[in-house]
């Protein structure tokens, strides 16, 4: 399995990769106070959005601890469409209905849950603009007229599609939503044109190497009951002109309290050692028992982007660690160095995915 998920990575960084993104979680929010409500319920600003763009946001807790995050796309004057993580599509429903029903049931708002609408087929590489304009002679794929976090309507192999340019991998990426019907034969259709690109299927594991090489959290896996925002190194994403559920208790004297773990990336030494997710963070070689921990490793992947292995960590205060040495105690008894780093293990401008 290590060698096919090397084999997708790079395929997705020199051609494209197509990914079945089916299970994302999706919603349609609807009615003329929903620009209101979504600014109650996700840390950025969105009605700063205009028709036709995207843009990510974070969904809090009243603890101001992470709910989840995923992209909102302006369909229209009072029509969204909202994308949550895979395993949390019920819950955030859940949790926006709860929301409407019990806190502002003043607001006119109708929410619609459509995961199950819609196919969702990922695209990625340097390749991806070429292959959809091959099958999609109704919208102007160019960089200027269809820039990065934008949303087009266009018929692509015949069918009627949303088509979002997103990318979760780093690369030049389109997301094509069809009605779910649709799904396997453009599916079909994009591998059949994709042979002249020498177009690759890669699954969820490689997803996972792709967003961790760029610092893309998953929640739920790089965070817990307990990160805020701030604890990602997120502040970007606070607007400060307006409210939002958790934002009182991110001026909390805990959650600005010195010491609170952070988000960091980790470069274990040797550089083909792959961290165990999970693992322990100590500072110092020798184990003894008792010992304080730092923090532990999240995430973990060989990436063969970076050529390296690479894992994204919460440390305590990391981000003022960065360069220093730390030590992973393994369950075979031995101890493994790695030294702190950006989250960032590939193209830290962003570079690739706005060409």
């Amino acid at each position: 399995m290590d060698d096919a998920v090397k084999r997708e990575c790079l395929a997705v960084q020199n051609s494209v990769g197509i990914l079945d993104y089916c299970t994302l979680g999706k919603i349609e929010v609807k009615g003329p106070d929903a620009v209101q409500f979504l600014n109650l319920v996700y840390t950025d600003n969105k009605g700063r959005l205009a028709i036709g763009q995207c843009s990510y946001g974070l969904m809090l807790a009243e603890d101001g601890s992470i709910l989840d995050d995923g992209i909102t796309t302006r369909l229209d004057t009072d029509r969204y469409f909202l994308t949550t993580t895979t395993g949390g599509a019920a819950r955030v429903m859940a949790w926006l209905e709860r929301c409407l029903q019990t806190e502002w049931p003043n607001l006119k708002v109708h929410l619609t849950s459509v995961t199950d609408h819609w196919a969702n087929i990922s695209i990625n590489g340097p390749n991806s603009r070429r292959l959809i304009s091959e099958l999609c002679h109704d919208v102007d794929f160019s960089r200027e007229a269809f820039p990065h976090m934008s949303f087009r309507e266009g018929t692509v192999a015949g069918v009627l599609a949303r088509i979002f340019r997103v990318s979760f991998s780093g690369e030049l990426a389109y997301e094509l939503n069809v009605p779910a019907s649709y799904g396997r034969a453009l599916w079909e259709i994009l591998m059949a044109k994709g042979k002249n690109y020498n177009i690759t299927p890669y699954g969820t594991e490689t997803l996972h190497v792709l967003r961790a090489e760029k610092g893309y959290v998953i929640v739920g896996q790089d965070t817990d009951g307990s990160v805020t925002p701030l604890d990602l190194g997120m502040n970007w994403i606070l607007a400060k002109d307006k409210d939002f559920l958790g934002k009182r208790s991110l001026s909390r004297a805990a959650t600005l309290a010195a010491g609170r773990k952070q988000l960091v990336g980790l470069l274990p030494e040797p550089s083909h050692e792959v961290l165990a997710e999970g693992a322990q963070i100590v500072d110092q070689p020798r184990v003894s028992i008792p010992m304080p921990m730092l923090g532990h490793v999240t995430s973990s992947y060989f990436s063969a982007r970076a050529g390296r292995s690479i894992a994204l960590a919460l440390v305590k205060a990391g981000r003022s660690r960065i360069g220093q040495a730390v030590y992973v105690p393994c369950l075979d008894g031995s101890v493994v160095k790695a030294t702190i780093a950006s989250p960032v293990f590939y193209d830290p401008t962003g570079s690739r995915q706005n060409v």
